[in-house]
């Protein structure tokens, strides 16, 4: 493929890449997005990968996996790229930073009353720690 988008989806893998916005071609955030019967659609049998970047400038691509050649994506038959991809990224994007902050604890806070002089530290003692837990999460 000779395109490399902002966003790639590899269709096998059930996986989308973010290359824009908080991540970069350096620093990219892949994200397996576990749906079967999403990924399972038939529209989707015979690609490999879509490279995407929505600039207006050149065609966003297509890899199949037989040996046709690329094509550009087709809304109409793949349906929109926000709403098919991208919103499934941010969906899962937020439940892992809230699943790092809910398992990100301090068990270890000292507390001369407490057993052993020290607690696990209150919500609200977290919240000053590591801000207030995710609650949304919209890629630009």
């Amino acid at each position: 493929m000779s395109k490399h988008g902002l966003w790639t989806v590899i269709i096998e893998d059930k996986t989308v890449i973010k290359k824009t916005g908080d991540f970069s071609v350096s620093s990219v955030k892949a994200l397996k997005i576990e749906d079967d019967s999403f990924w399972s659609q038939s529209k989707f049998s015979n690609i490999h990968a879509i490279q995407f970047s929505d600039d207006g400038v050149d065609n966003d691509q297509v890899e199949y996996k037989d040996n046709s050649p690329n094509s550009s994506y087709d809304e109409n038959i793949l349906g929109n790229f926000r709403t098919e991809f991208i919103n499934r990224f941010d969906t899962q994007y937020l439940a892992d930073l809230q699943s790092v902050w809910d398992n990100n604890n301090d068990f270890d806070v000292a507390d001369e009353s407490a057993e052993g002089g020290f607690r696990q530290e209150t919500e609200a003692e977290k919240i000053v720690r590591l801000g207030a837990r995710p609650t949304s999460y919209t890629s630009a």
